[in-house]
């Protein structure tokens, strides 16, 4: 069982809704730029940490969002949230950074994200490094 893990730094970006446009008369789908951006971003830094092919097996995953503590938070939620005892209620929510970096891996640590049969650690924390934690685990 292997397991992969990366780290990309930054502010999470939440996986847009679809924009369409008309060619020719087809109606075409893209995803929104920040989104695209950030899906690149996020495959380039997990390239570095990737198997040398796609895993073709089962797959469990987790991520970890660490938002930015608010530079007007009062001291006493400073000190909470540091801490882990409060948590980011704010956007962008976790299903939809899921999403986006589920969209970025695939092909480069599984073919498809239809292989994921499992999620280990979900959420949002605050902390002084925005980023997040990816986790992948091959099950046998």
């Amino acid at each position: 069982m292997s397991t992969y893990t990366a780290v990309v730094l930054g502010d999470p970006v939440a996986q847009g809704r679809p924009r369409f446009s008309r060619q020719g008369g087809f109606v075409k789908a893209y995803d929104p730029a920040k989104s695209r951006d950030y899906k690149s971003y996020v495959r380039m830094i997990a390239a570095q940490h990737a198997p040398v092919t796609p895993v073709e097996g089962a797959i469990e995953f987790s991520l970890r969002i660490y938002r930015a503590i608010p530079k007007g938070m009062p001291k006493y939620k400073r000190e909470a949230a540091k801490e882990g005892r409060l948590r980011p209620v704010t956007k962008p929510d976790v299903s939809n950074v899921l999403k986006g970096v589920e969209d970025a891996l695939k092909g480069v640590w599984y073919k498809d994200d239809s292989q994921i049969v499992g999620y280990g650690v979900l959420g949002k924390w605050y902390d002084e490094r925005p980023r997040i934690e990816i986790m992948m685990r091959e099950l046998e």
